[in-house]
């Protein structure tokens, strides 16, 4: 897997937050630990994005190979 996926996923958590607080003009780093809340799921999120990427290719594939199988008789 990739380690940019979550890394850019954990960038854009905190980013987020910093925008909610920026939207509310609070200062941008009030409450620390919700920037480390937001990194941690933007991180899962980039996580789980990876895998289903590779989960969907994988049952792509599969799915080809069956309608090339059911087929084959209309290729001849």
């Amino acid at each position: 897997m990739p380690a940019s996926a979550p890394l850019f996923g954990a960038v854009l958590g905190v980013g987020v937050q910093l925008y909610v607080n920026a939207v509310r003009k609070l200062p941008l780093m009030r409450d620390p630990w919700l920037h480390v809340l937001w990194a941690g799921a933007g991180a899962s999120f980039g996580t789980w994005l990876v895998s289903f990427e590779e989960r969907t290719e994988k049952d792509l594939a599969e799915l080809l190979r069956k309608r090339e199988e059911a087929n084959k008789h209309l290729q001849q």
